[in-house]
């Protein structure tokens, strides 16, 4: 095992972490009882990892649960993070980023995870419903009162997350540490904007879904779709892509991984790792040999060129306003070349970006 710094924090984080949705039943996205949930973290911790990932809303609290159950003894040994935001019920005050349901779901993980304290607390997406300093002050509060180590966010947009971070710089709360967001080979979009946030103000990325629902395992082509009952054709709809898209960049990772002898999940991990600001990848395995192949992603060393064919085969395109940033900020701009002549080496993209697609 490899590891990282949890974003802009001391604390170490294993580069793959193990997800948590598939423990429960009541999720349909695994259905693995106590036997299974307590057998897969005991490999995960055997291997190295040091970090896992769950959250309140996962099959309802039972998922929190079996977690709890199986570190008992060996708790205090791992960074342990959990989410708070999804509705727990019909009742319409236990949902959302409230003072009152944030410290009343602080309290449940709490007690469902067998601890009194959290390592990474996450809002688990944006509320529109509460006035964001609200959410701030109530979790700078956690903090504070020793529940909570640090704090993060999930599946926020771009201008959310730079409006909540201003926010707590200003107001002096805790701020967040890392963004857990989905990205994958399938599934670029952070590229548009939301990386280069990341990376100014070194926000830790904790990629969820990196395999696209089991998608980039290559298991699947257009003659041979998901069946039902896999992981995929479970969680596909969760994590939308264009399929023809997708089947281009599978084949492409099938070409990579027969130059590395490995599997195309471990070169999709490795191609996640290789991004930047990306502190870890959470993968969801369901059975121990998936979960021992994907943790030897951290061990794979992919080439240049290697990169240069995956990005090719996913590359989304730059949408406005980012390639007129591009355009003005690297391909215009003479200060950006004279400073950085590493970049334009191979002529990009000291080029009109105007009129050619530049990804990278």
């Amino acid at each position: 095992m490899r590891y990282r710094k949890l974003g802009n924090t001391g604390l170490i984080v294993s580069e793959v972490a193990l997800g948590t949705m598939q423990f429960g039943g009541k999720m349909n996205m695994g259905n693995l009882g106590q036997e299974d949930t307590t057998r897969m973290v005991k490999v995960a911790l055997d291997k190295g990892i040091n970090f896992i990932d769950t959250a309140d809303v996962y099959s309802l609290g039972e998922s929190e649960t079996l977690v709890g159950n199986a570190l008992k003894g060996v708790r205090d040994e791992i960074v342990l993070a959990t989410k708070v935001r999804l509705p727990m019920s019909e009742n319409f005050n236990r949902s959302g980023a409230t003072r009152v349901n944030i410290m009343r779901e602080v309290d449940g993980s709490l007690r469902r995870l067998q601890t009194d304290y959290i390592d990474l607390y996450q809002v688990h997406g944006w509320d529109s419903n509460t006035p964001l300093e609200e959410t701030l002050r109530t979790l700078d509060d956690l903090v504070r009162q020793g529940k909570v180590r640090y704090i993060g966010f999930s599946n926020f947009m771009s201008w959310q997350a730079a409006t909540a971070v201003m926010l707590q710089e200003r107001l002096g709360l805790e701020k967040y540490v890392t963004a857990q967001m989905h990205y994958s080979l399938v599934g670029r979009g952070l590229e548009y904007e939301f990386q280069s946030f990341a990376e100014y103000y070194n926000i830790g990325i904790l990629a969820w879904s990196p395999l696209a629902g089991g998608f980039l395992t290559g298991k699947y082509s257009r003659a041979n779709p998901a069946p039902a009952g896999t992981r995929f054709a479970e969680a596909g709809s969760f994590v939308p892509f264009d399929k023809e898209m997708g089947y281009r960049v599978v084949e492409v990772l099938k070409e990579v991984a027969g130059q590395h002898d490995a599997s195309p999940a471990r070169v999709a991990l490795s191609w996640v790792l290789g991004r930047p600001a990306v502190s870890s990848v959470i993968v969801g395995a369901r059975k121990a040999e998936q979960l021992e192949d994907n943790i030897r992603a951290v061990d794979l060393q992919l080439s240049d060129d290697d990169v240069r064919l995956l990005d090719a085969a996913s590359d989304p395109g730059v949408p406005y306003p980012k390639w007129m940033v591009l355009q003005l900020d690297t391909a215009e701009d003479p200060r950006s070349k004279t400073l950085n002549p590493e970049r334009y080496a191979d002529g990009r993209p000291w080029k009109d970006l105007r009129r050619t697609q530049w990804s990278g």
